[in-house]
């Protein structure tokens, strides 16, 4: 079981920018809580112009609780606290800050909001509902207020509430995701079944009900966002990373980077540096 959050920038485009203009940081959950979900993400704001930040969508539902007071610098303006749940985003996911706020996320693991959700995770895909949903009920107290442990304390009393049920292949699932994720070597949906000993549309039909998208499309996703990470560092030779990641050439890296990501890979690596 993990120990401390992920400290990659998987997702997060021009991240070095998200860390100047805002405070972005990353708690695990409680312990009984980390098989299902990856993470808590955290954000508080000030700010004096308009930010625009844009992610990547990562193959996993996100519930967020936002508190914000506009443009207000005072915060006479200020607004209740609001929540939603986040399905898998298939586009790039745009958001601009203004004035003073505060976001408070849970990034579940890819498969792990199914416990919670309990019906096919695919039906949230590309949509964004208003809590609350279902058996889903909203907190009885503002989740994004006081210091980071009081909103931790308060997403894992919340989680809790909802009482997720245990359940096998939803286990599996989350394994393989995370296989996918960290072995940059999974290139094909049919090797990697036959690496696993699953037939190919078993593994389909297991990753559309818990996690919401195919495992071609888990396994591209993670694959692009490995390449804009490594773009931050620096132009890499895209030839080579293309063939790295499974692409046949480098021009369909180069698509289906810019479908994804809004701009070339060559055109994101000149805007981070």
């Amino acid at each position: 079981m993990r120990q401390r959050p992920r400290d990659d920038s998987r997702g997060i485009l021009d991240p070095g920018r998200l860390l100047r203009e805002v405070r972005f940081r990353r708690h695990l959950p409680a312990e009984s809580l980390r098989q299902w979900v990856e993470h808590y993400w955290l954000i508080d704001w000030t700010l004096h112009t308009p930010f625009e930040q844009r992610i990547v969508p990562h193959p996993a539902v996100n519930v967020v609780f936002q508190h914000d007071s506009g443009d207000s610098d005072d915060g006479s303006d200020d607004r209740p606290e609001s929540g939603e749940v986040a399905g898998v985003g298939r586009d790039l996911f745009r958001i601009t800050l203004t004035g003073t706020g505060r976001v408070c996320g849970v990034q579940f693991r890819p498969g792990g909001f199914h416990a919670f959700w309990r019906h096919p995770v695919a039906e949230l895909t590309g949509h964004r509902l208003p809590l609350p949903t279902g058996r889903l009920t909203r907190p009885d107290e503002p989740v994004c207020a006081g210091t980071d442990d009081d909103r931790r304390h308060a997403l894992d009393t919340l989680l809790s509430s909802w009482a997720p049920e245990p359940d096998p292949l939803a286990e599996e699932v989350i394994r393989l995701a995370e296989a996918i994720r960290t072995d940059r070597t999974v290139l094909r949906v049919d090797d990697f079944a036959a690496r696993h000993e699953l037939p190919v549309r078993r593994l389909q039909r297991l990753f559309v009900e818990y996690v919401g998208v195919g495992p071609k499309w888990v396994i591209r996703r993670y694959r692009l966002q490995e390449a804009a990470e490594q773009a931050v560092g620096g132009p890499p030779r895209w030839a080579d990373l293309a063939a790295d990641l499974g692409y046949s050439d480098q021009a369909h890296l180069v698509r289906d980077f810019t479908a994804v990501a809004g701009v070339s890979p060559a055109a994101y690596a000149r805007s981070v540096r």
